[in-house]
């Protein structure tokens, strides 16, 4: 436990972010006919914003909070991916990212009208085998320059190799938080902590009855991966912590925090980079969360993909 935990202790954290990169682009234009050629409305764009995405987003959520971040992932050899790499490098993230010729760099490319979304246009497929063969090998020889593995599964194929990388990871010693995706979490098996929100838990245990069935539920879960902490993020209603305490299943509850929600959008990226960088700058798992939980908070009381900083973390803490 790091006593009178204060913002320059992050700045000691090393966090490794593994997963899924995208490219969030923007058309943002006006509206002022609808199309001859079908009832849609014609937007002329007059301005273009990237911004990175998917697990590119949350280790600039590390970055932004002081602690050294590398990113390992995929992306093509392609406009989008050099993109997303003169992105990086402008965050001050440490690029890990392996190139694949046959694969188009994820895009998600939304229009925006007056103010308002009009479509999104997803441009997405999975890299090759042998990209992916290379980026574990070099997981492997990363994991000595860093303390906490945080691995973003967007369901992309990045981390097809998911398991490997768990179990090289705790051999060496490190800890590894997963944000999961899907309904298959025994590839997840063996992390440290696993991070769903309430709609990706009832994927994996069904809809529980009241509080007494999702704690033997979670702990089920808990038990039959191997993990040392469940943390469930539960919105307007906090979080909540399944672990093992004095040899017994526990629950931490920690209340939500924010005052007035103005936008969600980002806020599952600051809580596990929250939960990252704490831990690894030595906080214990209750104070991470509290923490977390706190970034949480923060995040969604402002408009649009924002970040949490240091002194924001700690201000009337």
């Amino acid at each position: 436990m790091t006593a009178n935990p204060n913002a320059q202790d992050l700045r000691r954290a090393r966090v490794l972010v593994v997963g899924d990169v995208m490219l969030d682009r923007y058309w943002f234009g006006d509206v002022h006919r609808i199309s001859p050629e079908a009832p849609v409305p014609v937007v002329h764009v007059s301005k273009q914003e990237d911004r990175l995405g998917g697990a590119a987003n949350v280790a600039k959520n590390v970055a932004e909070l002081g602690a050294t971040v590398g990113l390992l992932s995929v992306v093509g050899t392609d406009e989008p991916g050099e993109r997303i790499d003169a992105l990086i490098r402008e965050t001050g993230i440490r690029p890990h990212l392996h190139r694949d010729a046959g694969l188009p760099t994820t895009i998600k490319l939304r229009v925006i009208g007056r103010q308002q979304q009009l479509i999104r246009v997803d441009f997405e497929d999975a890299p090759s085998h042998e990209v992916l063969a290379d980026k574990l090998d070099e997981f492997r020889t990363l994991l000595s320059d860093y303390d906490v593995v945080l691995m973003s599964d967007y369901g992309k194929g990045g981390l097809t190799h998911i398991g490997p990388m768990i179990t090289a990871a705790r051999e060496a010693g490190r800890k590894v938080l997963v944000d999961p995706k899907g309904e298959d979490y025994t590839r997840y098996a063996g992390a440290t902590v696993l991070t769903p929100n309430r709609a990706e838990l009832r994927e994996v245990v069904g809809r529980w009855r009241d509080e007494a069935d999702l704690e033997i539920r979670s702990e089920k879960l808990r038990q039959s991966l191997g993990l040392e902490a469940l943390l469930l993020t539960r919105s307007e209603e906090g979080m909540t912590l399944f672990e093992i305490k004095d040899s017994k299943p526990a629950r931490f509850d920690v209340p939500a925090q924010a005052r007035e929600v103005f936008d969600v959008t980002g806020a599952g990226d600051t809580v596990i980079a929250t939960l990252a960088v704490t831990l690894a700058a030595g906080f214990d798992l209750h104070q991470a969360v509290t923490l977390a939980n706190r970034a949480g908070g923060i995040v969604v009381g402002k408009l649009g993909t924002s970040f949490v900083t240091p002194e924001e973390l700690f201000t009337n803490h």
